[in-house]
């Protein structure tokens, strides 16, 4: 099987880490590839906050869940949607930014899930694992005022990342029957 494929198809959510840090330089290294994905008109309607504070991941761990391994992963990423640079370009330009229409907040949303996907892979290619945490969008108006996210951006989900103390099975999938279809 090709290396990538083989990559790709063995993901599985990692929850415990082993207490060894991820290098700044490596995150770097995967943020500069995750913004590689495609992006909506090129808009790139998005950003990242790294929470490295203790008392903000213990206040993130409790919305989502509680989900501990918020706290206890070497890194915790949360991606966020973000219309405020679309903004701030129109306004610099003169022009109304159209920033309340429901295809700009889908368009965003899915920027940031590509964006999020491409780290994923990116890390679980350096020897990373991780895991997704929608659970943030439990009170995503408290997780705004705790990492300070202004208006017309606002939380999609988190992700922690760190080397792997756990190897748990692959999760089935469905039938491809189900997921692939022709013509209707």
């Amino acid at each position: 099987m090709d290396p990538f494929i083989r990559l790709l198809s063995s993901h599985r959510s990692i929850r415990r880490f082993k207490e060894k840090p991820v290098r700044d330089s490596l995150l770097k290294d995967l943020v500069r590839t995750a913004q590689c994905a495609s992006s909506s008109h090129h808009i790139q309607a998005y950003v990242i906050i790294q929470v490295k504070d203790k008392n903000n991941r213990k206040q993130l761990a409790d919305l989502a869940g509680p989900q501990i391994w918020v706290e206890q992963a070497p890194v915790f990423l949360v991606f966020c949607a973000d219309l405020t640079r679309l903004e701030s370009a129109c306004q610099n330009l003169n022009t109304g930014a159209q920033t309340e229409w429901a295809e700009l907040f889908i368009m965003a949303t899915v920027d940031t899930a590509i964006l999020a996907q491409n780290l994923m892979v990116a890390a679980e290619s350096k020897g990373l694992g991780g895991v997704f945490i929608g659970g943030i969008r439990n009170d995503p108006q408290r997780v705004c005022r705790v990492l300070n996210i202004p208006e017309k951006a606002y939380p999609v989900f988190g992700m922690c990342l760190g080397y792997p103390a756990q190897n748990p099975d692959i999760k089935p999938r469905l039938p491809l029957d189900l997921v692939l279809r022709q013509d209707r």
